[in-house]
């Protein structure tokens, strides 16, 4: 399949991998990337040596196309900005924030810059910073979100543009693939998917929640803090959700409890204190497999449905 994000990229198909903090670390990327899609490495707060040696080990195991995701909020996103020009990664994805100081250096040293948006009116502040594409992602996804969902944001976001789009948001198959493409998307990114792969190194206990996941397992918290997030609905978040709406959790005590716990969940497993950040697709996912079958499921389904668009 051919569209302008494989001929951005270079890649085979039009599929990232969801640039996860604490999740997306160099094997999954090098694994996605190697299926033929790219694969991204999370910046997060990670420090930077850290993530210098991330993105050595993924050039050790693919010489296909791979990309770190930067989240701009983080303290060291300056210094994150540059490593990447340093160690001569191709491929930018931005959250939480906007990335236009960044982009001259990038479109210098030849960093294709693809920022995450959740609005149009973001989605066009990025076309004219000289972003090569954006990502339009709906709340049905993991992690952090907007309002608007993938159906509403994306066609909206085509409609407003000249670069081309990759949706994001309740993605996890060949159907959603196809119908992002009818809004008029060139790719997608997909995140949930991929949590159950066999070369995800989260903790056993986070796979195991999101295949055994229904569709009404998901929950949002934190949006009276002005970050809302989703993720799977334990005992600890529906605890989160009840003191939000109640009023007996205040914002500041809200972030004391949830400083760390993304960190609790992928690696000590913990379900009583961690936070287990999950798209709203999760009760689709039902088996554990290697990237490359799901990339090949995932392509072979949309490409059937998508006949001569594909």
């Amino acid at each position: 399949m051919k569209t302008r994000i494989t001929e951005l990229l270079g890649c085979q198909y039009p599929i990232i991998q969801g640039g996860m903090a604490w999740v997306a670390e160099h094997t999954l990327a090098a694994a996605v990337s190697n299926a033929g899609g790219v694969g991204l490495i999370a910046g997060g707060n990670a420090p930077i040596d850290y993530l210098r040696d991330q993105i050595r080990k993924c050039k050790e195991k693919t010489d296909k196309p791979f990309g770190v995701n930067i989240m701009l909020m983080s303290p060291n996103a300056d210094d994150l900005a540059q490593l990447v020009i340093d160690e001569g990664v191709k491929v930018v994805t931005t959250g939480a924030g906007n990335p236009a100081k960044f982009i001259p250096a990038w479109k210098e040293a030849g960093v294709k810059v693809i920022p995450v948006i959740p609005s149009v009116a973001l989605a066009r502040r990025m076309e004219r910073a000289g972003a090569d594409a954006v990502v339009a992602e709906g709340t049905e996804s993991g992690g952090h979100i907007g309002e608007n969902t993938t159906m509403c944001l994306v066609p909206q976001v085509v409609d407003a543009l000249e670069i081309p789009v990759i949706a994001a948001g309740g993605i996890a198959d060949g159907r959603g693939m196809a119908a992002s493409f009818m809004l008029g998307a060139e790719g997608v990114q997909i995140g949930t998917r991929f949590l159950a792969s066999e070369e995800c190194q989260i903790h056993p206990t986070f796979k195991e929640l999101v295949i055994k996941a229904k569709d009404t397992d998901n929950i949002v918290t934190g949006r009276y803090t002005g970050h809302p997030c989703r993720g799977i609905k334990t005992k600890f978040a529906k605890q989160l959700a009840a003191g939000e709406k109640d009023g007996t959790l205040t914002p500041e005590r809200f972030e004391e409890l949830t400083l760390g716990a993304l960190r609790r969940a992928v690696v000590d497993g913990n379900v009583d204190s961690g936070s287990f950040l999950c798209g709203a697709i999760a009760g689709m996912v039902n088996e554990v497999k290697p990237c490359a079958d799901i990339v090949n499921e995932i392509m072979e389904q949309a490409q059937k449905l998508l006949g001569d668009r594909a």
